[in-house]
């Protein structure tokens, strides 16, 4: 029997629903959902095995106009996925028109691998909608084959995913076959701490702030944890904790309760703010967490 496998990549604009779809074809929460911008930073492997295939999908950071070295350093992501890419997911929300970065554009019309175009939230349009999108990005996109999909409510998703298998090449598979993702378990905790800090604070505090586990220690029923969270100013580090503690608190009991479904596991989690002034431009610090890939 022959065997598929290969690289999916999903990009697009920031909040078009490139985390959701990747979630909804691995069937777990892998990548971090919020309605900000720039929620995803890193670029994420989900893996999906089957007896004769292995799709290896690949999350990227929202395309943008960086303006510190981090942004940068997410738009390298993005360019990495159009390297080892065997089948590019091109994903566009019901109405828009064009992605806001020309060259990346350029790339996708010009790919010479195939090319998927996602039209997601269609549940939030009608169908004379539908019907200008789907004219419109056949055009804009000549090279690729269109589809119309929600990803949160599921639709569509399953005959795009049966379209990727049919274009994968024959392959062994890249990964062990019940590897879910390239991710250590702290990166998990990481994102997941992140994103109550994106839900819950306002402005620039969510920007300028990376987490940091430093312990993660794992019994039998309970898996202890101490992370920190690093701001660029003092007066972000007020703002984090809160009043004698409280919005420190509520990030910790909700990233608590989604870590405790993530593994299965009772949790026991320690949180920390510690200032790290301009970690977003040292190109040290970036590396040390993850971010410069060149």
């Amino acid at each position: 029997m022959s065997h598929k496998a290969g690289f999916v990549n999903i990009i697009g604009n920031p909040n078009v629903g490139k985390s959701t779809l990747m979630n909804a074809f691995v069937g777990e929460r892998l990548s971090i959902i919020t309605s900000k911008a720039q929620t995803t930073r890193h670029r994420i492997l989900g893996i999906v095995n089957g007896d004769d295939f292995q799709v290896i999908l690949s999350d990227t950071p929202g395309i943008i106009k960086p303006a510190y070295q981090l942004q940068e350093s997410m738009m390298d992501f993005v360019k990495s996925a159009f390297e080892d890419a065997d089948v590019l997911l091109y994903i566009v929300e019901l109405g828009e028109k064009a992605l806001k970065d020309e060259a990346f554009f350029n790339k996708i019309t010009n790919a010479n691998i195939p090319v998927l175009v996602l039209i997601n939230k269609i549940d939030k349009g009608d169908e004379e909608k539908l019907k200008e999108a789907l004219e419109l990005w056949q055009k804009q996109v000549p090279n690729a084959e269109v589809f119309a999909i929600s990803a949160l409510q599921n639709f569509g998703v399953a005959e795009v995913f049966n379209r990727i298998l049919e274009l994968l090449p024959d392959s062994p598979p890249f990964y062990p076959k019940d590897q879910l993702t390239d991710k250590p378990e702290r990166f998990f905790v990481n994102e997941t701490i992140r994103e109550k800090i994106l839900m819950h604070y306002k402005k620039e505090i969510p920007y300028s702030v990376e987490i940091d586990t430093e312990e993660f220690f794992e019994d039998e029923k309970i898996i202890r944890m101490r992370s920190v969270i690093m701001v660029e100013r003092e007066t972000q580090k007020g703002i984090i904790i809160g009043h004698k503690g409280s919005a420190l608190k509520r990030v910790g009991v909700e990233a608590r309760k989604d870590l405790e479904k993530f593994f299965g596991k009772q949790i026991h989690l320690e949180l920390y703010v510690k200032v790290n002034k301009n970690w977003r431009s040292d190109a040290r610090q970036l590396k040390r967490f993850g971010y410069n890939n060149r």
